[in-house]
């Protein structure tokens, strides 16, 4: 007779426990670092001039929410309200672009090699690694005659986005099979045709994703404006209204500085999922 084996115990994986503490020390420090100077800002954007100028975090003895707000809005001839205008155009040119430019050149990457694409990758990425310069990218401004005017400066955004925008749209291209563009080359459709009629509505996630980031990020933009635009106010500009070097009004800054932040927070929290599934597209392929 033989031996009868008895079957092999099923092995059991066990999941991982959550672990409380660290979760709560990210909660803590999360609050610390984004909650509590929001709201350092909400209290003394409530306070009088005399008592902001404390710079403490205590509840206002008197509220001037509404007499801060108008007088933030009617400063210097309404300038807050040109400046969000001159920021929705400059950021609206500038995303629009990046987001066609970058989906095309990142289409072309990924679909046709050639033996310029070691130099392309190159140069895509050294617009991540090198840092900007300031004083070159004024001189070319000025022999193309677009120093100090908005067509320059949103040359200047697309410039600097670019490479990150490229990347992204890369990855996720890579994750959409090929056969998709030998049917629609089958069927008739040109380049043209085969990109902005079958490519790019597929390119819908990643595309939320570069438009909220860069939306966020060019709207938030100081140092550009201030160097590439000068004379012309945008929002994050408008703090030199209530800030100099011997007089401060910090109950109308921290006002100003609110209403500035409300816009790309909304825009942030709405499309909060989108960003991170934008962001992860392409990086596992199925």
């Amino acid at each position: 007779m033989t031996a009868v084996t008895a079957p092999a115990p099923a092995v059991r994986h066990r999941k991982p426990r959550p672990n409380y503490v660290l979760s709560l020390l990210a909660i803590i420090v999360s609050f610390v670092i984004f909650v509590v100077p929001f709201l350092f800002m909400i209290v003394n954007a409530l306070k009088t001039r005399q008592d902001a100028s404390d710079l403490q975090f205590s509840w206002p003895a008197q509220v001037r929410f509404v007499e801060n707000f108008q007088e933030v809005i009617t400063s210097r001839d309404y300038m807050l309200i040109i400046a969000f205008i001159n920021s929705a155009i400059l950021t609206v040119a500038s995303v629009a672009i990046l987001v066609v430019l970058s989906a095309m050149v990142a289409y072309v990457l990924q679909r046709r090699r050639s033996r310029w694409n070691p130099l392309i990758n190159f140069l895509v990425l050294s617009g991540l690694i090198m840092p900007p310069a300031v004083v070159p990218t004024i001189w070319v401004l000025q022999g193309l005659g677009l120093f100090r005017t908005m067509p320059g400066l949103i040359l200047v955004e697309v410039a600097f986005g670019v490479s990150f925008c490229i990347l992204l749209f890369r990855a996720f291209i890579s994750s959409i099979p090929r056969d998709i563009d030998e049917a629609a080359t089958i069927d008739g459709a040109g380049s043209v045709r085969l990109f902005f009629r079958v490519i790019f509505p597929l390119l819908r996630p990643v595309a939320i994703t570069v438009i909220v980031v860069q939306a966020v990020n060019i709207f938030n933009d100081f140092q550009h404006p201030l160097y590439f635009l000068p004379g012309e106010p945008t929002v994050q500009l408008t703090v030199y209204n209530f800030s100099s070097q011997f007089s401060s009004q910090y109950n109308l800054l921290f006002m100003d500085i609110l209403l500035i932040t409300i816009p790309p927070l909304i825009m942030f929290l709405i499309f909060n999922r989108q960003i991170v599934a934008g962001m992860t597209a392409g990086g596992v392929k199925g």
